[in-house]
């Protein structure tokens, strides 16, 4: 009877493995699909490209795009810093690395690893799924394909790039920009059926100092999807190959109020442009 308990434990263990190893190639292989996405030959940046945006578009432009950029729109980022898996009264951070490829309005896929306290958290997000793991075989979080699901991703993906990857959120066919007050524009993206608004304020000199929109999520006590405000702070910019980027980040539910959460904290450590 032993040996027939060992050989299905065995069995099962082999079984969580082989998952996990497709949840990784899945991970390699979306990342490479959305890297495909970026332009071979794209135009180069001109404030004449901005000129008819709202002011503070316009200044955030000019800060974030130097003058004959190429305008490439996917990023490859790494980075580390910390991801809360509590709440606001207990935010339980754990130290977290993860890779990312940002390729609005395509999708994006967010790869991470952490540990604390003995337990190893790895697992990734994208606009695909949501699959998490606990010492890379114990799946403790598994979904995705929903259109909520979409909905949410969306919302993520769309408003990082707005300040990593600003080239994805020039004005066009499916990006609109409108002004909201003398620091504070108005972007909105459109794709598939989905459409996501971002507003983002910007200092004097245009530099992007917050994003805030309304989410899709169900991170609330009801576990319902519903909007509610999301959003985060950005600093310590960098110059990437002609981009002007936030290195820095700080975000969470229920942003500028008194529930603010900011789960995600994640300081860059590499942003390139694949090509």
């Amino acid at each position: 009877m032993a040996l027939w308990v060992l050989a299905i434990v065995a069995i099962g263990l082999f079984g969580l493995f082989a998952r996990r190893r497709l949840d990784l190639r899945a991970d390699r292989a979306e990342m490479a699909r959305l890297s495909a996405f970026q332009p071979t030959d794209p135009p180069r940046f001109s404030a004449d490209m901005v000129a008819d945006l709202p002011e503070p578009a316009r200044r955030f432009f000019t800060f974030a795009i130097a003058e004959g950029t190429p305008l490439y729109t996917v990023a490859r980022l790494k980075m580390q810093g910390q991801f809360g898996m509590g709440d606001k009264s207990a935010p339980g951070y754990m130290p977290m690395r993860a890779t990312q490829v940002l390729a609005a309005p395509h999708g994006f896929v967010w790869a991470m690893s952490g540990e604390s306290g003995g337990m190893r958290l790895s697992g990734s997000d994208s606009a695909k799924w949501t699959r998490f793991w606990i010492a890379g075989l114990a799946p403790v979080a598994r979904f995705g394909g929903s259109a909520d699901h979409k909905r949410s991703a969306f919302g993520r993906y769309v408003a990082e790039a707005v300040f990593w990857t600003p080239a994805a959120v020039l004005p066009g066919p499916n990006v609109t920009w409108e002004p909201i007050s003398t620091n504070i524009a108005r972007m909105t993206m459109r794709h598939n059926g989905l459409e996501q608004a971002v507003d983002l304020t910007v200092a004097a000199d245009g530099r992007p100092e917050q994003v805030s929109f309304q989410r899709w999520s169900n991170a609330n006590p009801q576990k319902r999807h519903q909007l509610q405000p999301f959003g985060g702070f950005l600093s310590e910019f960098r110059e990437v190959e002609g981009f002007r980027l936030p290195t820095h980040v700080k975000a969470g539910n229920n942003f500028e109020s008194e529930a603010y959460f900011p789960f995600y904290i994640a300081d860059v450590t590499d942003i390139r442009f694949p090509r």
